[in-house]
This record gives C-alpha cells, structure tokens and sequence, in this order.
C-alpha cells in the first residue's frame, strides 16, 4: 500500500507547526516497518501578520526530515491550491491556514476574506475535484474553525448544538461561513468533513499577539498591560499539545458516507469543540503567568505585577466568557484535553526564557 498523505496547511503557524511535529514523530519508525507510514505536505505563505522569523524557526527542525515537504503557497492562489493537490493527491487535508486575530479583524478585514473565504474555497474545490476521473480523491477534510463563532451566545458551556448567530467580529462571520460551506461541499459532494472550535490556544512558540504572549514581552520592556473587563473575562484556555492531540484523533475518524430516504448522500460532516473544559479568569491567568515567567527567570524575583497592570473596559470583537462542552469529542473518540492551566504556562514561560528574552526590546 502507499504511505498515506497529509496535507496540512498553515504548516508554519503555531498549531500547524506542532501538528506536522507530531505526526512526523508518530512516523519515525516507518522506514523500517513500522509506524503509521505517511508523508507530509506543508503548505504556507511566510505572511507578515507576525514575525516571519518565528515561523522560520518552527519550520527548521520539520524540514531536516525525510519526509516531510514544504510548499510556500497561498491557499487563496487557486491555480498554486489546484497544483498542490494534483501533484500530492493527499489522502488526508488539514486545513489550519486562516488569517487569525480578532481585534485584527476590525482594522483589516480584507484579509479576512482573502484568506479564510477564498482561501477555505480554494481548497472544498481542490478536495471536490481530487475524486474526477475515478481517483481515489481526499478520505477526510479537517478544518480549524474557532470559539469565537459563539459570539453573544450567553449558555454556557457552549455546546456545538447551540445557535450561532450573533458573531461579535468579521473573524467569527469567516469561520462561521466556513463552517456552512463545508456542510454544502459534505452535502453535495460526499467529502467527510470535520470542524474543530478551538478554544484560546496557548503554549511554547505560539503567536506573539495572543494575550499571554504580548503580556510577556511588554512586561519584560517595562511597559503596562491592559486587562479588559476590568480583569472579569474568563477564558477556556486550552494547551497546544492537547490542542494537535485532538486534530490526531480526529484526523483518523472521518464521518461515514451513507444515503438518506431520498437516495441521496446525507452529509458526512461533524463539527467538535477542542477545549479545556475548564474557563479561568483572566486575573487568574495573569498572576500564574507572571509567577511562572518569575521561576523561569524571564522576568527579575520582586516582579511588581501590579504596576504593570491597567484595568480597561470591555473591547469590541471580545465576549466576557468562553466554556467548551467537549463531552461529543469524548464520547465518540473517548479524547479530553488534560493538560492544567499552571503546567501549560510554566512551559511557555521556559520556552520564553529561552527563546525571547534575547530578543532586542
């Protein structure tokens, strides 16, 4: 048999990195008969939203392996999408490349569309059309969707049954969207498809505009964060590793293609939540960063936290509160993110310790 192929786009960002890691590691054994035998296909455009270097520095260790093959493409290119699939025929698509960003959103909203609308398009197209002319075409087509379609949804712990209607940002409206269109390509087309709902991920290497992130770097510099709410928010924050540990499973769990009364295909296609299960406040989560960036000696013993701190109003495109029900996730593939609050960011602050506090200010 051929080894299966995976695409993965985004392959450069924070989850997609890790997940290529991951899948990489489960294949190690794979030239001498074991392991899962795959390969690798990494797709990303090296954008600027945030510091190429970084993405450089997650590709590094991923490109020194044999089977692992980096295409810098932009899924919003249909012709370069187009070309990829032709020449990888992939068995398996991750689609984890998105402009993310809420905040980002509001200013920038072209890019919004150009890469989570046309871009996602680009690739239902490719997927669609990877089963012409009696090909094998792609088994599964797994696609990063986000906590933030909940929007004004005030029922928590929010459930994937609950009415999504009310998006507080144009980043929401994308994922939204892209969720309806992989239901109509699952509807249409007969392409399994799953979503995932990532809910505040976070971790070693992750993107310096997330909150943990940015808070290290501007306490290092000496300057103020602010906290949003007046400090009320509560976050489900959700590791990485636990984060790509569930794409894994749900990689190898594609929905069942079966026909309705009418004869026609009922659409493979399910949607997950990926969280903790467990939101803290952002007070919470502010004093464990700091004690943890303290003992990694990223910030000096005596750190005056309070100082570094401004209280500020509730901020547009946010939600007081996000709470994933993952019991579905658990039920049908027995999986739970386990990793706790204090462990996770005790990780990020030693990555950072080691990585940024070099960094010029």
């Amino acid at each position: 048999m051929h080894p299966k192929t995976i695409l993965v786009t985004g392959a450069a960002g924070f989850i997609g990195s890790r997940l290529v890691e991951r899948l990489l590691r489960g294949s190690h054994c794979s030239e001498t008969g074991g392991g899962s035998r795959l390969r690798v296909i990494g797709v990303d455009n090296m954008n600027h939203y945030y510091d190429v270097a970084l993405k450089e520095q997650r590709l590094k260790p991923l490109l020194a392996h044999s089977g692992f093959t980096f295409v810098h493409a932009d899924i919003a290119d249909r012709d370069a999408v187009d070309r990829i699939f032709d020449s990888c025929s992939p068995d398996i698509v991750v689609n984890l490349a998105a402009q993310a960003g809420v905040r980002y959103s509001i200013d920038s909203p072209e890019s919004y569309i150009h890469s989570n609308i046309i871009g996602f398009f680009n690739i239902l197209e490719a997927a669609r059309h990877s089963y012409d002319h009696g090909r094998h075409g792609v088994e599964h087509l797994v696609y990063a969707s986000s906590s933030s379609v909940y929007g004004m949804d005030r029922h928590t712990p929010f459930s994937t049954s609950d009415p999504i209607d009310s998006p507080v940002s144009l980043y929401a409206a994308t994922k939204k969207s892209d969720e309806l269109m992989a239901h109509a390509y699952a509807k249409l087309y007969d392409i399994p498809c799953t979503g995932l709902r990532f809910f505040t991920v976070y971790g070693p290497a992750g993107r310096p505009d997330m909150a943990y992130f940015s808070f290290a770097e501007k306490w290092r510099r000496g300057d103020k964060i602010q906290l949003y709410n007046y400090g009320r928010c509560r976050r489900d924050f959700t590791y990485i590793d636990d984060i790509v540990e569930g794409i894994v499973q749900v990689m190898a769990h594609a929905p069942a293609r079966c026909v309705g009364s009418d004869g026609l295909p009922l659409p493979p296609y399910r949607i997950y939540n990926i969280g903790n299960g467990h939101p803290e406040s952002l007070l919470t989560f502010v004093h464990t960063l700091c004690d943890e960036l303290v003992r990694a000696g990223a910030l000096p013993s005596g750190f005056d936290l309070d100082s570094h701190c401004v209280l500020a109003p509730m901020q547009p495109g946010d939600v007081v509160e996000t709470y994933a029900d993952t019991a579905p996730l658990e039920h049908d593939l027995g999986y739970r993110p386990t990793t706790p609050l204090g462990v996770g960011l005790r990780r990020f602050a030693e990555w950072f310790a080691a990585n940024r506090t070099d960094q010029p200010l």
